[in-house]
Protein backbone atom coordinates (compact mmCIF):
# COMPACT_ATOMS: atom_id res chain seq x y z
CA UNK A 1 0.00 0.00 0.00
CA UNK A 2 1.56 3.09 -1.55
CA UNK A 3 -0.01 6.66 -1.69
CA UNK A 4 1.37 10.04 -3.01
CA UNK A 5 0.60 12.15 -0.41
CA UNK A 6 0.22 15.62 -0.57
CA UNK A 7 0.07 16.98 3.11
CA UNK A 8 -1.36 20.72 1.87
CA UNK A 9 -0.21 24.00 2.64
CA UNK A 10 -1.27 24.11 6.75
CA UNK A 11 0.21 20.85 7.82
CA UNK A 12 3.38 22.40 6.48
CA UNK A 13 2.75 25.34 7.96
CA UNK A 14 0.32 26.62 10.30
CA UNK A 15 -0.28 22.71 12.03
CA UNK A 16 2.84 21.09 11.84
CA UNK A 17 1.27 18.67 14.26
CA UNK A 18 -0.91 17.23 11.38
CA UNK A 19 2.31 16.45 9.50
CA UNK A 20 4.09 15.02 12.80
CA UNK A 21 1.18 12.37 13.93
CA UNK A 22 0.15 11.66 10.18
CA UNK A 23 3.68 10.24 9.82
CA UNK A 24 3.86 8.80 13.05
CA UNK A 25 0.70 6.92 11.95
CA UNK A 26 1.70 5.76 8.62
CA UNK A 27 4.57 4.53 10.22
CA UNK A 28 2.85 2.07 12.56
CA UNK A 29 0.30 1.03 10.08
CA UNK A 30 3.69 0.43 7.19
CA UNK A 31 1.90 2.11 4.99
CA UNK A 32 4.13 3.83 2.16
CA UNK A 33 4.14 7.04 0.78
CA UNK A 34 6.15 9.27 -1.76
CA UNK A 35 5.46 12.91 -0.24
CA UNK A 36 5.05 15.24 -3.27
CA UNK A 37 6.87 18.38 -3.21
CA UNK A 38 6.33 19.64 -6.46
CA UNK A 39 2.65 19.52 -6.48
CA UNK A 40 0.15 22.83 -6.14
CA UNK A 41 -2.23 24.27 -4.12
CA UNK A 42 -5.31 22.90 -4.77
CA UNK A 43 -6.66 26.16 -3.94
CA UNK A 44 -8.88 26.03 -1.14
CA UNK A 45 -11.81 26.36 -2.76
CA UNK A 46 -11.34 30.34 -3.32
CA UNK A 47 -9.40 29.81 -6.70
CA UNK A 48 -12.29 28.31 -7.93
CA UNK A 49 -14.52 31.18 -7.08
CA UNK A 50 -12.10 33.39 -9.09
CA UNK A 51 -10.60 31.24 -11.55
CA UNK A 52 -12.36 28.04 -12.15
CA UNK A 53 -10.31 26.73 -15.31
CA UNK A 54 -7.04 27.73 -13.47
CA UNK A 55 -8.16 26.01 -10.16
CA UNK A 56 -8.77 22.97 -12.32
CA UNK A 57 -5.87 23.22 -13.96
CA UNK A 58 -3.27 23.11 -11.13
CA UNK A 59 -5.37 20.22 -9.62
CA UNK A 60 -5.06 18.06 -12.49
CA UNK A 61 -1.11 18.91 -13.17
CA UNK A 62 -1.22 17.44 -9.63
CA UNK A 63 -3.40 14.41 -10.52
CA UNK A 64 -1.12 13.98 -13.83
CA UNK A 65 2.10 13.28 -11.66
CA UNK A 66 0.43 11.02 -9.54
CA UNK A 67 -1.12 9.31 -12.50
CA UNK A 68 2.87 9.47 -13.80
CA UNK A 69 4.20 7.43 -10.48
CA UNK A 70 0.94 5.45 -10.78
CA UNK A 71 0.06 6.16 -7.16
CA UNK A 72 -3.29 7.36 -5.75
CA UNK A 73 -2.97 10.59 -3.65
CA UNK A 74 -3.57 10.45 -0.06
CA UNK A 75 -4.14 14.01 2.02
CA UNK A 76 -4.91 14.68 5.15
CA UNK A 77 -7.21 17.89 4.74
CA UNK A 78 -10.74 17.73 4.11
CA UNK A 79 -10.09 21.16 2.42
CA UNK A 80 -7.84 19.53 -0.61
CA UNK A 81 -9.80 16.30 -0.63
CA UNK A 82 -13.07 18.12 -1.39
CA UNK A 83 -11.62 20.84 -3.84
CA UNK A 84 -9.79 18.00 -5.65
CA UNK A 85 -12.73 15.75 -5.78
CA UNK A 86 -14.91 18.68 -7.32
CA UNK A 87 -12.26 19.51 -9.97
CA UNK A 88 -11.61 15.75 -11.29
CA UNK A 89 -15.43 15.10 -11.10
CA UNK A 90 -15.85 18.32 -13.54
CA UNK A 91 -13.17 16.87 -15.88
CA UNK A 92 -14.09 13.29 -15.91
CA UNK A 93 -17.58 14.56 -16.82
CA UNK A 94 -16.04 16.76 -19.81
CA UNK A 95 -13.94 15.61 -21.97
CA UNK A 96 -12.97 18.34 -24.37
CA UNK A 97 -12.64 20.65 -20.85
CA UNK A 98 -10.02 17.80 -20.05
CA UNK A 99 -8.49 18.09 -23.15
CA UNK A 100 -8.03 21.70 -23.17
CA UNK A 101 -6.59 21.41 -19.28
CA UNK A 102 -4.10 19.09 -21.11
CA UNK A 103 -3.59 21.09 -23.17
CA UNK A 104 -1.85 23.49 -20.99
CA UNK A 105 0.05 20.98 -18.77
CA UNK A 106 1.70 19.47 -21.62
CA UNK A 107 4.37 22.25 -21.57
CA UNK A 108 5.26 20.12 -18.48
CA UNK A 109 5.49 16.94 -20.27
CA UNK A 110 2.50 16.31 -18.44
CA UNK A 111 -0.61 14.52 -19.24
CA UNK A 112 -3.99 13.37 -17.57
CA UNK A 113 -5.80 10.12 -18.33
CA UNK A 114 -8.25 9.88 -15.56
CA UNK A 115 -6.93 7.01 -13.74
CA UNK A 116 -6.17 8.86 -10.22
CA UNK A 117 -7.71 8.06 -6.92
CA UNK A 118 -7.65 10.86 -4.53
CA UNK A 119 -8.41 9.26 -0.64
CA UNK A 120 -8.58 11.14 2.27
CA UNK A 121 -6.51 9.70 5.16
CA UNK A 122 -9.82 8.74 7.40
CA UNK A 123 -10.95 6.95 4.09
CA UNK A 124 -7.59 5.16 3.52
CA UNK A 125 -7.94 3.83 7.67
CA UNK A 126 -11.52 2.82 7.38
CA UNK A 127 -11.74 1.55 3.76
CA UNK A 128 -8.15 -0.17 2.54
CA UNK A 129 -7.27 -0.72 5.88
CA UNK A 130 -10.58 -1.32 7.60
CA UNK A 131 -11.65 -0.31 11.17
CA UNK A 132 -11.53 -4.19 12.53
CA UNK A 133 -7.35 -4.57 11.20
CA UNK A 134 -7.02 -0.46 12.48
CA UNK A 135 -7.89 -1.65 16.00
CA UNK A 136 -5.57 -4.44 15.65
CA UNK A 137 -2.77 -1.59 15.89
CA UNK A 138 -4.43 0.56 19.52
CA UNK A 139 -2.69 -0.62 22.69
CA UNK A 140 -4.68 2.14 24.85
CA UNK A 141 -8.22 2.16 25.37
CA UNK A 142 -9.33 5.69 25.37
CA UNK A 143 -12.97 4.79 27.46
CA UNK A 144 -11.29 7.54 29.80
CA UNK A 145 -12.67 10.36 27.33
CA UNK A 146 -15.49 11.60 25.65
CA UNK A 147 -14.54 12.74 22.04
CA UNK A 148 -16.71 14.86 19.33
CA UNK A 149 -16.51 14.73 15.86
CA UNK A 150 -16.07 17.92 13.70
CA UNK A 151 -15.61 16.54 9.66
CA UNK A 152 -15.44 19.86 7.71
CA UNK A 153 -17.52 20.74 4.33
CA UNK A 154 -15.25 19.74 1.97
CA UNK A 155 -15.44 15.85 3.37
CA UNK A 156 -19.14 15.79 2.99
CA UNK A 157 -20.27 18.06 0.00
CA UNK A 158 -20.79 17.76 -2.89
CA UNK A 159 -21.38 14.13 -2.20
CA UNK A 160 -21.72 13.17 -6.31
CA UNK A 161 -17.98 14.71 -6.49
CA UNK A 162 -16.74 13.29 -2.93
CA UNK A 163 -17.91 9.56 -4.23
CA UNK A 164 -21.17 9.25 -1.44
CA UNK A 165 -23.30 7.17 -3.74
CA UNK A 166 -20.75 4.55 -4.02
CA UNK A 167 -20.13 4.75 -0.25
CA UNK A 168 -22.77 6.04 1.42
CA UNK A 169 -20.69 5.22 4.82
CA UNK A 170 -18.36 7.51 4.63
CA UNK A 171 -20.94 10.26 6.33
CA UNK A 172 -20.33 8.24 9.41
CA UNK A 173 -16.14 7.23 9.18
CA UNK A 174 -15.36 9.89 11.83
CA UNK A 175 -17.77 8.57 13.99
CA UNK A 176 -16.67 4.79 13.62
CA UNK A 177 -13.27 5.70 14.15
CA UNK A 178 -13.90 7.27 17.46
CA UNK A 179 -15.75 4.64 18.72
CA UNK A 180 -13.18 1.86 17.83
CA UNK A 181 -10.62 4.31 20.04
CA UNK A 182 -12.45 3.27 23.11
CA UNK A 183 -13.78 7.40 23.34
CA UNK A 184 -17.31 7.65 24.30
CA UNK A 185 -18.97 9.32 21.03
CA UNK A 186 -20.43 12.39 21.76
CA UNK A 187 -22.85 13.30 19.11
CA UNK A 188 -24.25 16.85 18.24
CA UNK A 189 -26.21 18.52 15.85
CA UNK A 190 -23.00 20.81 14.60
CA UNK A 191 -20.80 17.91 13.87
CA UNK A 192 -21.58 18.51 9.94
CA UNK A 193 -21.55 22.28 9.50
CA UNK A 194 -19.79 25.34 8.63
CA UNK A 195 -16.77 25.98 11.03
CA UNK A 196 -16.98 29.80 9.92
CA UNK A 197 -13.57 29.62 8.43
CA UNK A 198 -14.27 30.51 5.00
CA UNK A 199 -15.93 34.08 6.10
CA UNK A 200 -13.77 34.75 8.85
CA UNK A 201 -11.80 37.58 7.38
CA UNK A 202 -15.04 38.91 5.74
CA UNK A 203 -17.27 38.77 8.33
CA UNK A 204 -15.74 37.62 11.10
CA UNK A 205 -18.47 38.11 14.04
CA UNK A 206 -20.74 35.16 12.04
CA UNK A 207 -17.33 33.10 12.11
CA UNK A 208 -16.57 33.45 15.64
CA UNK A 209 -20.77 32.59 16.62
CA UNK A 210 -19.76 29.17 14.27
CA UNK A 211 -17.00 28.77 16.68
CA UNK A 212 -18.56 29.07 19.97
CA UNK A 213 -21.92 27.26 18.53
CA UNK A 214 -19.82 24.17 17.76
CA UNK A 215 -17.36 23.79 20.39
CA UNK A 216 -19.92 25.22 23.44
CA UNK A 217 -22.70 22.15 21.79
CA UNK A 218 -19.95 20.26 21.84
CA UNK A 219 -18.61 20.96 25.63
CA UNK A 220 -21.76 21.20 27.12
CA UNK A 221 -22.99 17.41 25.70
CA UNK A 222 -19.90 16.32 27.88
CA UNK A 223 -16.87 16.58 24.92
CA UNK A 224 -13.44 16.09 26.45
CA UNK A 225 -11.92 16.69 23.09
CA UNK A 226 -13.28 17.31 19.61
CA UNK A 227 -11.28 16.12 16.72
CA UNK A 228 -11.75 17.03 13.09
CA UNK A 229 -9.73 15.57 10.07
CA UNK A 230 -9.37 19.36 8.41
CA UNK A 231 -6.70 21.61 9.52
CA UNK A 232 -8.75 24.60 8.54
CA UNK A 233 -11.35 23.70 10.69
CA UNK A 234 -8.93 23.17 13.38
CA UNK A 235 -7.43 26.64 12.88
CA UNK A 236 -10.81 28.39 13.43
CA UNK A 237 -12.29 25.93 16.28
CA UNK A 238 -8.65 26.04 17.93
CA UNK A 239 -7.27 29.04 17.37
CA UNK A 240 -10.36 31.51 17.70
CA UNK A 241 -12.10 29.72 20.29
CA UNK A 242 -11.20 32.18 23.19
CA UNK A 243 -12.11 34.90 21.26
CA UNK A 244 -15.34 33.34 20.13
CA UNK A 245 -16.62 31.98 23.68
CA UNK A 246 -16.09 35.53 25.25
CA UNK A 247 -18.13 37.25 22.61
CA UNK A 248 -20.57 34.68 22.16
CA UNK A 249 -21.05 32.55 25.25
CA UNK A 250 -23.30 34.03 28.20
CA UNK A 251 -21.78 33.51 31.20
CA UNK A 252 -18.09 34.53 29.00
CA UNK A 253 -16.50 31.75 30.86
CA UNK A 254 -13.81 29.63 28.09
CA UNK A 255 -15.02 26.59 26.61
CA UNK A 256 -11.85 25.48 26.84
CA UNK A 257 -12.43 22.43 24.29
CA UNK A 258 -9.32 20.39 22.62
CA UNK A 259 -9.50 20.74 19.25
CA UNK A 260 -7.42 17.51 17.84
CA UNK A 261 -6.17 16.67 14.56
CA UNK A 262 -7.84 12.82 12.94
CA UNK A 263 -4.47 11.27 13.15
CA UNK A 264 -3.32 12.61 16.80
CA UNK A 265 -6.56 10.76 17.89
CA UNK A 266 -5.76 7.39 16.27
CA UNK A 267 -1.83 7.84 16.94
CA UNK A 268 -3.51 8.06 20.79
CA UNK A 269 -4.75 4.97 20.77
CA UNK A 270 -1.93 3.36 19.42
CA UNK A 271 0.23 3.98 22.48
CA UNK A 272 2.29 6.90 20.78
CA UNK A 273 3.64 9.11 23.00
CA UNK A 274 1.40 12.31 22.76
CA UNK A 275 5.11 15.01 22.74
CA UNK A 276 5.49 12.73 19.27
CA UNK A 277 1.76 13.77 18.30
CA UNK A 278 2.38 17.26 18.62
CA UNK A 279 -0.08 17.88 21.11
CA UNK A 280 1.85 20.44 23.08
CA UNK A 281 1.31 22.77 19.76
CA UNK A 282 -2.02 23.44 20.14
CA UNK A 283 -3.86 27.08 21.19
CA UNK A 284 -6.05 25.41 23.51
CA UNK A 285 -4.28 23.52 25.84
CA UNK A 286 -4.57 19.60 25.89
CA UNK A 287 -2.93 19.09 28.80
CA UNK A 288 -5.65 18.12 31.39
CA UNK A 289 -6.81 16.06 28.26
CA UNK A 290 -3.51 14.29 28.12
CA UNK A 291 -3.43 14.06 32.15
CA UNK A 292 -6.88 11.98 32.01
CA UNK A 293 -5.39 9.68 29.34
CA UNK A 294 -2.17 9.16 31.22
CA UNK A 295 -3.79 8.82 34.52
CA UNK A 296 -7.07 6.79 33.65
CA UNK A 297 -6.43 4.60 30.07
CA UNK A 298 -6.09 1.23 29.81
CA UNK A 299 -4.57 -1.55 27.99
CA UNK A 300 -6.28 -3.09 25.41
CA UNK A 301 -7.02 -6.10 26.15
CA UNK A 302 -6.11 -8.83 23.35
Amino acid sequence: MKYAWWPGCVARGATPELYTSTVAVLKRLNIEFEEMHDFSCTGAGVLQERNLKLADTLNVRNFAIAEKLGLPIMTVCSTCQGVMAQAHYRVMKDPAYLKEINGVIAEEGLEYKGTTVIKHLLWILTEEVGVDELKKHFTRNLSCISVAPFYGCYLLRPTNALGYDEKPEREAELDRVIEATGARFIDFAGKKKCCGFPILLINQQNSLKMVANHTGAAKDGGADAMVTPCPLCHLNLDGYQDKATKRNRPDHQKVSLPIIHFPQLVGLAMGIEPEDLGFQKHMVSTKDLLATVRSKATPVAR
